[in-house]
């Protein structure tokens, strides 16, 4: 894919089923994490994006690619087998995958690469979403977002560049299927 479009705009989504249940790894992976079959899952998880990686750095496309990892949701803590735990863990939220509007299930880290634009170690302690990536690759593109709809997304450029200091989220909303179950408040300039 990426030989053919390298020397112009490509979008990759990648979308990995290894922390999900069935928790599948490889011959290879299974039995390296000392955390049971979901760490080998994530040790697998690791070495496909390090793959990944590798590639967009060997084809000279590391400064010109941007790059956001993170997961749908918090570990799934209903998940076990026997007396092991499928589902991963969520340090110190409550909650996971499908429980409401619990921290442990909608906090997840997002992680961007973006050499010679981004700055390194970056650390942004403010609310975001996923709903944030299509304004993001919008922006990127050089398109616009449709103006006829409300959007509840919005580019994290400002935020990545460090023109903007808080996120434009002053509420989400975080839905089960379709029914509310939590709202987190952000006061704006708090």
């Amino acid at each position: 894919f990426y030989f053919r479009n390298k020397h112009r705009p490509f979008l990759l989504f990648v979308s990995l089923l290894h922390v999900h249940t069935p928790l599948i790894t490889t011959e290879k992976f299974q039995g390296r994490s000392r955390h049971g079959l979901y760490g080998d899952n994530v040790e697998e998880m690791d070495w496909m994006v390090g793959k990944l990686l590798d590639v967009i750095d060997k084809e000279d496309l590391k400064n010109t690619t941007f790059i956001y990892f993170a997961s749908d949701h918090g570990g799934f803590l209903e998940a076990h087998r026997g007396n092991s735990q499928l589902g991963g863990w969520n340090g110190i939220y409550k909650g996971g995958k499908g429980m409401g509007g619990w921290e442990g299930g909608i906090r997840v880290p997002g992680i961007v690469r973006w050499p010679g634009v981004l700055p390194a170690g970056t650390v942004i302690d403010e609310p975001t979403s996923l709903m944030d990536i299509y304004p993001t690759v919008v922006q990127l593109a050089g398109g616009a977002v449709p103006q006829d709809r409300v959007m509840d997304g919005h580019t994290l450029l400002p935020l990545l560049q460090g023109t903007e200091q808080h996120s434009r989220h002053e509420f989400l909303f975080h839905y089960c299927g379709v029914f509310l179950h939590a709202v987190r408040w952000h006061q704006k300039d708090s």
